[in-house]
C-alpha cells in the first residue's frame, strides 16, 4: 500500500481465519514488543499498530498487509 495511514483509519487485513477489520492505533517507527513478540520497525521500514474491531487486541502489520476498509 503506497498510501500512508493515519491514526483512527479503518483498515482490514487477512488472517488465517479470513479478513479482519479494525482501526490504526499508531505508526510504529521504533522496535517494540506486542504480546511478547518483537516488532522490528524503523523509520525506513515502519509498521502500523492496529486494534481489531472484534476483539480489541493489538497487532503490528506492515503497510502492504493493510487496506482501507
Amino acid at each position: 500500500m503506497a498510501k500512508t495511514l493515519s491514526k483512527g483509519d479503518k483498515v482490514e487485513w487477512q488472517t488465517s481465519q479470513g479478513k479482519t477489520q479494525g482501526k490504526v492505533v499508531k505508526k510504529q517507527t521504533t522496535s517494540t514488543k506486542i504480546k511478547g513478540h518483537e516488532v522490528k520497525a524503523s523509520k525506513s521500514d515502519p509498521q502500523y499498530i492496529v486494534a481489531s474491531a472484534k476483539t480489541g487486541k493489538r497487532a503490528a502489520h506492515k503497510p502492504g498487509a493493510l487496506h482501507k476498509a
